[in-house]
């Protein structure tokens, strides 16, 4: 089996619109949670989220580009030009040719769908754009990755909820790793902050009203994000021979499915994912300095995500560090795993451990170091990321410095 690099990364999320931003708001702890921007915010009972601000298309997309790409899509888009840019990699010949791309998402063209559905049953019409499904479809995006870029590999989307974008960077590394390409670009993306995207969460009672605290006692509930993560995934050897510079090694994955309630997470399913995740990157649970928690915020999600990681790592479970940034850009639904492998490789890189931001009052079942308020410096040389999803879905990344 090959070795699997990341040689490129990319995002545009609430804390910045590329890599280098969302680092530094890592870094300084700030918050990209605020008040709703959109039609009919007054309907609603949540009226917070962190959406990305300031994003203007022009000169990124033309107007026929913007007739079939929604939110997500622009989104991915733009992740991915960082990412490819900054891995120094060109498609063309039998590297286009066994290249692919495979992105996790979870709502597809959330922003379309509740568009085309005012347009229908509010304002009456009887006619919709003709590319509303192109636009909608949850692999829009992964398409429009593989056309502009010249990717005629393997090419697809997974969802699977909030663990979509783990499961989908999954698929990547195994394909890269079993040499069945040599390149594949992955991560995921999301666009859920419209008023029929939030009403929908709203029904599940899972929201909060005021702010994302994980892990927190006084924790109330999880907060929405939007964005995207898009990360380049190499074969170690072909990284090597054209002078790439190497971010992290993808050491290992593990996916487990709970098979006992649809929205109730579960300790031994999220035990056995994480686990699987160290025995197949053949880590001890000493070497793991740092794990990015799946962390939403919420009161079952936090306790139990701990009670896994006591349980799997035991008396060094004390020594770790695990921190939410979901606290910072939000729950990305599909996409959040991307944005949070971010926060694992700045770990492995500058020795830079991202903060819960939002910890106000010790929770004895969530008695674990989460890294309060305050970004720390410390040296780590492999972390893991944790997503745990609704319809009991785990996937655990394991990533190790090169």
């Amino acid at each position: 089996m090959k070795r699997v690099v990341i040689t490129g990364a990319g995002t545009i999320n609430a804390l910045g619109h590329n890599v280098a931003d969302t680092l530094d708001a890592f870094r300084e702890g700030r918050c990209g949670i605020g008040p709703l921007d959109m039609q009919d915010v007054d309907r609603l009972a949540v009226k917070i989220g962190a959406q990305v601000r300031g994003f203007e298309t022009e000169g990124l997309f033309n107007r026929q580009q913007m007739s079939l790409y929604d939110r997500f899509t622009q989104f991915t888009l733009v992740a991915a030009r960082e990412a490819i840019a900054q891995s120094g990699l060109e498609f063309h010949g039998d590297l286009s040719a066994k290249s692919g791309v495979v992105l996790g998402n979870s709502g597809g063209g959330m922003t379309t769908l509740d568009a085309n559905y005012r347009t229908v049953y509010e304002d009456g019409k009887n006619r919709v754009h003709p590319f509303v499904v192109p636009k909608l479809m949850n692999n829009a995006a992964a398409s429009h990755v593989s056309m502009e870029f010249n990717l005629k590999g393997p090419s697809f989307t997974v969802a699977s909820a909030c663990a979509s974008s783990n499961h989908a960077m999954a698929q990547a590394f195994q394909m890269v790793k079993s040499g069945m390409a040599p390149v594949m670009i992955t991560g995921g993306s999301e666009s859920m902050l419209c008023f029929g995207g939030v009403k929908a969460w709203e029904g599940l009672r899972v929201m909060s009203k005021d702010a994302c605290r994980p892990f927190s006692a006084n924790r109330n509930g999880m907060v929405q994000g939007e964005g995207a993560g898009i990360f380049v995934f190499e074969e170690y050897h072909h990284a090597r021979a054209r002078g790439a510079e190497i971010l992290a090694e993808v050491a290992g994955f593990a996916m487990s499915s709970d098979a006992a309630d649809i929205v109730m997470p579960s300790k031994q399913g999220a035990s056995r994912a994480i686990a699987g995740a160290l025995a197949d990157a053949k880590l001890n649970p000493s070497d793991v300095g740092y794990i990015n928690a799946h962390g939403t915020g919420t009161a079952a999600n936090d306790k139990t995500e701990c009670a896994a990681v006591a349980d799997v790592f035991g008396a060094h479970a004390d020594n770790l560090m695990i921190s939410s940034t979901k606290s910072m850009h939000g729950h990305l639904i599909g996409g959040t795993g991307a944005v949070e492998l971010l926060a694992g490789i700045m770990a492995l890189r500058e020795g830079v451990i991202a903060p819960t931001i939002g910890y106000e009052e010790h929770d004895p079942e969530c008695a674990l170091d989460v890294v309060p308020n305050e970004a720390r410096d410390a040296k780590v040389d492999a972390v893991l990321s944790n997503a745990f999803a609704f319809g009991g879905l785990n996937a655990v990344i394991a990533l190790r410095k090169v």
